[in-house]
């Protein structure tokens, strides 16, 4: 059970409903890690919106978004981060077998997947320090500056939600990842 307590999304008003109607337009639904921020901080919430926004627009395809918010949540012990990417990256068409790759950290036989796995894991375990070569490796894999840049931003919004996540033991309300 979450600590945080959140209240009943249809008695949301002012900022928090508004937030959670554009969510609810979206995705069709509220998931307890939105609704939970969104009751006690919509204007974070809204910032965390906003720079998905800027990353969906970015220079990296969606399965490469999963993949990097799913082994960033693997690597901070998010399970509610976790669930939630593993569907979201089957519903990108990554299969179940490089979902359980890339939460294993292992290598998917996409060379340039696998490289964004490497240098994600390390980044997630390094907090961003890195040796010349493991930048040159991402390079030579074919990622670009902005896709490094937008690497960064997954990572740091992944960070967000997972930290939240940990401290309030968000309820899961994704399917049990297999």
């Amino acid at each position: 059970m979450s600590r945080i307590a959140t209240p009943a999304l249809d008695t949301a008003t002012g900022a928090t409903a508004e937030v959670y109607a554009q969510i609810r337009k979206a995705a069709g639904s509220v998931p307890n890690t939105y609704a939970a921020i969104g009751a006690h901080g919509p204007a974070a919430l809204k910032a965390v919106l906003a720079a998905e926004g800027v990353l969906a627009s970015g220079s990296l395809d969606k399965q490469d978004r999963e993949t990097i918010k799913l082994l960033v949540s693997v690597v901070a012990g998010c399970d509610y981060c976790v669930a939630a990417h593993s569907l979201l990256g089957k519903m990108t068409g990554l299969s179940q077998d490089a979902l359980r790759h890339i939460r294993a950290g292992e290598p998917t036989g996409d060379a340039k997947r696998d490289a964004l796995i490497r240098f994600v894991k390390l980044l997630a375990g390094t907090s961003g320090t890195i040796a010349a070569g493991e930048f040159d490796a991402i390079k030579a894999a074919g990622y670009t500056d902005a896709q490094i840049v937008d690497i960064s931003l997954a990572i740091a919004l992944t960070t967000f939600t997972n930290v939240f996540n940990r401290i309030n033991d968000t309820a899961i309300d994704f399917p049990a990842v297999d």
